[in-house]
């Protein structure tokens, strides 16, 4: 097996999702956008696929691993990290990781597995929490903390059993007492047993983020995610040290599973944080899953997608969520992947998603779709 190629599938489809100034999501009117997918190509098969990836990072890549064996992920993958520090710019963790994916992908195809088991296997469902978008100015979207209130009994409804809120951010009013109020509302209206988290502003001050957390340790969350700029790991240790709500991260802080060790060893946050794009792919992602379990940290997984359940899949120890998401009571989450013939995260009547159980990732492309809407390199 030898590694011919890396291509970037690209497709247009219509979506309706915007994002504000600050580049977060939002509900919006139907526009055109335009998606794409890493396609590892291998002589004589099996291919690999991953959805996204940058065109650029693919091509530069396949300089680097054309004629080596699909099958030597660790290898590959250590050669496209060493190479990031010449390609900052291009070998983006985002982009490597797609490459490294399809990878798995290959794999999985070629031993009649799906991916989570060769990653070690251990359950085919995680339970899900649904994650909001952030608030708005729509009282009829999140608007208020009464409409959040509102859109969590949607939620429950629904199915899930745990909810994670993320509140207003910039351009919208980031008040650190309406945060929590709405915090409030969504307690008050879901009672004492439901599992809520709240992933805030980025970049709260210290005291402001003393101040919320100090609430949601009275409110009962399970944890408090991301207030502050990740960059600085002592704002962090204060903020653990001085309330009571567990406190988790690194959620985006660049450094891979280098970064999350590095707060381990210093007790930076109670509950660690790892996503497959957020590290460069699968292959860091299991790494720090298992430098967590090495210190007895739990490890929650950031963001939906389909290697983030085989990585999920893989864990004996928590993770104990699958973020489903980001939701809004106006925007259709299902519909959201057009070029996917069946929805890749389906949620059950009990709460729980499945872990593809078909050989490799197992994504469902709908090839008629993407063909139709094909964009011509």
């Amino acid at each position: 097996m030898k590694i011919r190629d890396i291509e970037t599938i690209r497709f247009t489809y219509q979506s309706t999702k915007v994002r504000d100034e600050k580049g977060h999501s939002h509900p919006g009117p139907p526009r055109q956008k335009t998606g794409s997918i890493t396609h590892v190509v291998v002589e004589g098969g099996p291919d690999g696929y991953c959805t996204g990836g940058d065109e650029r990072a693919n091509e530069l890549a396949a300089n680097y691993l054309s004629g080596k064996d699909p099958l030597e992920r660790e290898q590959l993958w250590q050669q496209l990290n060493r190479s990031q520090r010449l390609h900052k710019g291009t070998f983006s963790d985002s982009n490597v990781c797609r490459i490294d994916c399809a990878l798995w992908d290959v794999a999985g195809k070629h031993f009649d597995a799906p991916v989570y088991r060769l990653l070690g296997g251990h359950r085919e469902r995680i339970p899900a929490y649904g994650s909001t978008m952030v608030g708005d100015d729509d009282p009829d979207g999140l608007g208020t903390p009464e409409a959040y209130a509102d859109f969590a009994l949607e939620l429950l409804e629904e199915g899930y059993r745990a909810l994670k809120l993320h509140t207003w951010m910039p351009p919208y009013d980031a008040d650190p007492d309406r945060v929590v109020d709405a915090c409030r509302a969504v307690r008050e209206a879901v009672g004492p047993d439901v599992d809520l988290m709240l992933d805030s502003h980025h970049y709260y001050s210290r005291t402001e983020a003393k101040r919320i957390g100090q609430a949601l340790t009275d409110l009962n969350f399970k944890w408090f995610e991301e207030p502050m700029d990740e960059h600085s790991m002592s704002s962090y240790e204060w903020l653990t040290n001085n309330v009571d709500v567990p406190i988790v991260g690194p959620e985006t802080a660049e450094g891979q599973m280098y970064t999350r060790a590095e707060w381990i060893k210093r007790g930076i946050a109670d509950i660690s944080r790892v996503g497959v794009a957020d590290v460069g792919g699968l292959t860091p992602a299991l790494k720090t899953v298992h430098l967590c379990q090495s210190f007895n940290v739990p490890c929650e997984v950031h963001g939906g997608n389909v290697p983030n359940l085989h990585l999920l899949g893989a864990m004996a120890t928590p993770g104990e969520y699958y973020e489903r998401g980001l939701l809004h009571p106006k925007y259709d989450y299902d519909a959201a992947t057009p070029w996917l013939a069946e929805t890749p995260d389906p949620l059950d009547d009990e709460g729980y998603v499945r872990v593809p159980q078909s050989p490799g990732l197992g994504y469902s492309f709908d090839w008629e779709f993407i063909d139709e809407h094909r964009v011509d390199a």
